[in-house]
């Protein structure tokens, strides 16, 4: 029951046959995700050969999303399904956490998230631009 406290002693796992591709066959739309990873990754080429690098860069994420969500839709529910021991493997609702934690984790991410944003944007727009032999030289930095 996705409703009830987690808990993976009360679970039980059946092996079957096929079942990882169940979830595709039960919802056809998840299809898409290994298509785009397939499509997006052919794409990939294309542009890096017509000198594209930065749909080529767009492509490639693509490709790498469209691979770990066909992953995901396949096994999902299971996390880490477990081949020794069908039912001691990880489910999303036994890898859940309290309510307590989930609370706690969105409070210091609402505080430390801009502050990290923050300082990432100021190192990169310090450290922005081409870095040229004439840049090096004009830098004087002793040891």
């Amino acid at each position: 029951d996705p409703s009830a406290p987690s808990n993976p002693l009360n679970k039980s796992v059946d092996v079957v046959n096929g079942a990882w591709l169940a979830n595709f066959a039960k919802y056809p739309w998840m299809w898409a995700a290994p298509a785009l990873g397939v499509v997006a990754a052919l794409l990939t080429g294309v542009c890096l050969a017509m000198q594209r690098p930065i749909a080529a860069f767009i492509s490639s994420a693509l490709s790498i999303t469209g691979v770990i969500l066909s992953v995901g839709f396949a096994l999902f529910p299971f996390i880490l399904p477990s081949s020794a021991n069908p039912n001691q493997g990880l489910t999303v609702w036994d890898a859940s956490s309290s309510h307590l934690t989930l609370w706690v984790m969105l409070i210091v991410t609402i505080i430390f998230l801009p502050i990290i944003l923050s300082y990432t944007s100021y190192v990169y727009r310090v450290m922005r631009g081409p870095i040229t032999e004439e840049s090096l030289n004009e830098t004087h930095n002793s040891y």
